[in-house]
C-alpha cells in the first residue's frame, strides 16, 4: 500500500536486505568500473544508417535494463523496489559556451520502442531542451530557490521522506531527473574522455554512466553503481551484453526485429 509510486517492492537475500543497513547512502555503497569497446563494425554500421553513436548507447542500454531487469531496481528507506519503467536522464548544453546552462531531459525509454523512432523522438526532445522555453522542471527550480534557504532544506527533506512513504507529489517526482534507472553523461560530445562521477543521495538513481571520446575507434565508459540493488556477477552479464549490442549493432537490431515479428 505505502512506498514510491514509480516502483514495486521486491524480496531480496537476506545479506543483500542486511547491507540496506550497513551502507546508509549511494556513495558509500558506490562501486566503480570502465569498459573500454571496439566501435570498428560500429562506425561503419553508423554512417551507413546515418545515425550518431548516442542514440545508439542509449537504446542499448535501456535494452539490457529491460532484459536484465534486476539492474532497474533502486533502494529508498532500507528496501528495495522494482522499477516500474525504464528512465534514462541525461544532459545537453543549450549552447557551446562556458556561460550556457545544462538542460537536463528524463525519458521513457519502452521496450518496444525502435532506434529509428528513439532517434526521431531524441532530435525533438533536445531541440525542445535547448529552445529558450522553459522547462517544467526550470518552472519549479524557479519557485524553490525563491524560498529562504532554512525552508528549502526542509522542503526536500520532506519530500524525501513523504517519497518512501508513497505520499510525495507525483508531479515533482516525474518530472525530478534524478527519479531515473540511469543518468548518462556524454562527455565525448565535448571532446573529453569519461570519468567516474558520483551518485546522488537525492532521488532513486543507482548507476551513472559517462561516455568519453572515440579514440583510435575504440570508446572508454565509465560506471558508479549502487552495490546494494544487485551482486557482481549479475552486473557483469549484462556489461557483456551491452558491450556485445554496441559493438556489432547490426545482429542485435535485426535478432531484436525478428523476436517482434514472431510476438506479432
Amino acid at each position: 500500500m505505502f512506498g514510491p509510486h514509480d516502483g514495486v517492492r521486491v524480496s531480496v537475500h537476506p545479506y543483500r536486505r542486511m547491507m540496506l543497513f550497513l551502507m546508509r547512502g549511494r556513495n558509500e555503497s558506490a562501486v566503480y568500473f570502465e569498459q573500454t569497446l571496439d566501435l570498428a563494425r560500429t562506425q561503419t554500421w553508423l554512417a551507413d544508417q546515418r545515425v550518431t553513436l548516442f542514440p545508439l548507447i542509449l537504446h542499448a542500454l535501456a535494452s539490457v535494463l529491460h532484459d536484465r531487469e534486476r539492474l532497474n531496481r533502486f533502494t529508498v528507506g532500507r528496501k528495495t523496489y522494482q522499477r516500474k519503467h525504464v528512465l534514462l536522464s541525461f544532459a545537453a548544453k543549450k549552447a557551446m559556451s562556458d556561460g550556457a546552462p545544462l538542460a537536463t531531459i528524463k525519458r521513457r525509454f519502452d521496450k518496444t520502442e525502435s532506434l529509428d523512432a528513439l532517434v526521431a523522438s531524441l532530435a525533438s526532445d533536445v531541440g525542445g531542451a535547448r529552445s529558450d522555453k522553459s522547462s517544467a522542471m526550470d518552472k519549479e527550480m524557479s519557485i524553490l530557490l525563491a524560498l529562504p534557504g532554512f525552508l528549502l532544506a526542509f522542503l526536500i527533506g520532506a519530500l524525501r521522506w513523504l517519497y518512501a512513504w508513497g505520499l510525495a507529489p507525483r508531479s515533482l517526482v516525474d518530472t525530478d531527473p534524478l527519479y531515473t534507472s540511469a543518468f548518462v553523461a556524454n562527455l565525448g560530445s565535448i571532446k573529453i574522455d569519461a570519468a567516474y562521477h558520483h551518485l546522488y543521495e537525492h532521488g532513486n538513481c543507482p548507476l551513472f554512466v559517462t561516455i568519453g571520446h572515440v579514440q583510435d575507434g575504440r570508446l572508454l565508459l565509465r560506471y558508479t553503481f549502487d552495490e546494494r540493488v544487485e551482486d557482481g556477477l549479475y552486473c557483469a552479464k549484462a556489461l557483456q551484453l551491452f558491450k556485445q549490442r554496441v559493438e556489432d549493432p547490426a545482429s542485435w537490431l535485426a535478432e531484436d526485429a525478428g523476436r517482434r515479428i514472431d510476438a506479432g
